[in-house]
């Protein structure tokens, strides 16, 4: 007792003690991994990583290739640090299950860059495909563009418009470049530029002649995709977004002002006009102004809708003639199957089912071309687990459909151009087949998928079943330029010239 009264602290220090332990204890039992202790999967495996920038200096100039080869090295689910971003990628149908149908709910959000000129408050009201999340504004432009664009009934009532537009490329051709050399991505792009305006306001938007060069559409178009694909500092360093160092975002909002003026007096024209007299006159801006859609949200949704229904279509077109010109045995085989089905000058929409051979010429080309390398990118608002690994929180989530298509895993003698291998299978281009996905699959699959599944073969049919092609010069076939272009779509980086002479 008289050794306790000599230190008349120590009974209080003793109830403190616990204080100071507890703390200690916790690291410890995190450390020594207890068997009843929980610890997060760790991320998924990559290339280490620089200081500071990260994996940047390693992506080079063609990512899905990179990327691609990356996945051979570390597995089907990498990671990489973009600056100070994390980026997982899926490099196989089991990765891409995974992301896009498992945990498709988890993942569904989207990775918005930073160069997309609109404040993310617009974005969040008026775009299908740059919504942060799943909202309730996302899924009635989804339900009003299924219905009113994509839906069976809507194509069927639009399918005049397109083999119009079909009839007037295939004149023009006829009557002013017969004999002479044709920038097939022009032709196609301006026949479904103006497919699409007419349905959407009933009228051509550029002419079939238009240059790429200067202020043309297409060159407008292309110059978006190459500016919203371009490294960004802002989007590596978000600090650094509001300075827009290198400029993209400015860039990408004059570039977007010049598109929009194509369709802005007719929006201004139709508020004028009020409704039209009957529904048989009616168009999608019709539909957009009867619910009270603003000016500024008609130009994002157009421009949304012009620019992915457009590009994406024409670099499959090109893709897939540039692969039947080098293969002629392929096209003659799709030109027999033409001619025994097709009793008349032009191709029409009603035979497109009775063509099994020129639509495996087009999953052949999704495989070896998918108009979007990389889908548009997801993002997982919190931390979640695929593939026994952790997914960071706002993670950039991506899946390398065109490693897919060319594993040798999966597919024969993969670098070859070869439909008859979808002639003997059921696998298809609509999001359940995860071997081939140019669309994507799960809530965020492309609403477009229905028109493009349309207009893609009645293009590519009409061109092969009434013209004969050859390359400028006598160039033989087999030297064609097949070298790739990266982009948000996946372009020929030599444009496709070829000369057409109309068939008897």
């Amino acid at each position: 007792m008289e050794a306790m009264a000599q230190f008349p602290d120590i009974e209080a220090n003793y109830l403190l003690l616990p204080i100071f332990l507890l703390p200690l204890l916790y690291l410890i039992f995190k450390q020594w991994k207890y068997p009843f202790a929980t610890k997060s999967p760790p991320i998924p495996p990559g290339p280490t990583p620089w200081p500071v920038l990260g994996n940047i200096p390693h992506m080079g100039r063609l990512p899905h290739v990179t990327l691609c080869n990356f996945a051979q090295t570390y597995g089907p689910l990498i990671c990489l640090k973009l600056g100070t971003q994390y980026t997982v990628v899926g490099s196989s149908p089991a990765a891409a299950i995974e992301i896009l149908k498992t945990h498709d709910r988890s993942l569904s959000a989207r990775y918005v860059p930073k160069v997309v000129p609109a404040r993310q408050e617009e974005l969040n009201r008026s775009s299908i495909g740059w919504t942060e999340v799943c909202n309730d504004g996302w899924k009635y432009l989804r339900t009003l563009c299924r219905t009113e664009l994509f839906s069976v009934r809507a194509l069927d009532n639009q399918s005049c418009l397109r083999e119009k537009k079909i009839s007037d490329m295939v004149e023009h051709l006829r009557a002013k470049k017969e004999g002479q050399v044709v920038d097939i991505g022009e032709l196609v792009f301006a026949t479904i530029f103006n497919m699409l305006s007419n349905v959407m306001v009933s009228r051509d938007l550029i002419g079939l002649e238009e240059e790429s060069a200067g202020e043309g559409m297409k060159s407008l178009v292309r110059t978006v995709m190459e500016v919203a694909t371009a490294p960004n500092v802002s989007d590596f360093y978000p600090l650094l977004c509001k300075l827009d160092l290198q400029g993209l975002r400015k860039k990408s909002t004059n570039l977007g002002i010049k598109i929009r003026a194509a369709w802005e007096p007719i929006i201004e024209e139709r508020r004028r006009q009020g409704a039209p007299l009957t529904l048989s006159q009616e168009d999608f801006l019709d539909t957009l102004l009867q619910n009270n859609f603003t000016n500024e949200r008609i130009h994002q949704l157009l421009m949304e809708l012009f620019t992915a229904g457009t590009d994406t279509s024409t670099s499959t077109i090109e893709w897939a003639m540039a692969e039947l010109v080098k293969n002629p045995e392929s096209m003659m085989k799709v030109r027999e199957e033409l001619g025994r089905e097709i009793n008349q000058d032009l191709p029409k929409e009603s035979h497109l089912m009775q063509l099994p051979y020129l639509q495996a010429c087009i999953k052949e080309t999704f495989r070896l071309h998918p108009p979007a390398p990389l889908l548009l990118p997801h993002r997982a608002p919190e931390a979640c687990q695929v593939m026994n690994y952790t997914i960071p929180k706002n993670a950039q989530v991506l899946v390398n459909v065109w490693a897919i298509g060319r594993d040798p895993g999966i597919w024969d003698e993969p670098l070859k151009f070869k439909p008859e291998r979808f002639l003997s299978c059921s696998l298809d281009y609509k999001g359940n087949d995860f071997e081939l996905l140019p669309f994507g699959s799960g809530r965020r699959i492309c609403p477009g998928l229905p028109m493009a599944a349309r207009h893609v073969p009645l293009v590519l049919a009409s061109l092969i079943h009434c013209f004969d092609w050859s390359l400028p010069e006598g160039k033989d076939p087999q030297q064609l330029d097949m070298n790739e272009k990266f982009g948000v779509t996946l372009e020929k980086e030599q444009p496709l010239l070829l000369i057409p002479k109309a068939r008897s």
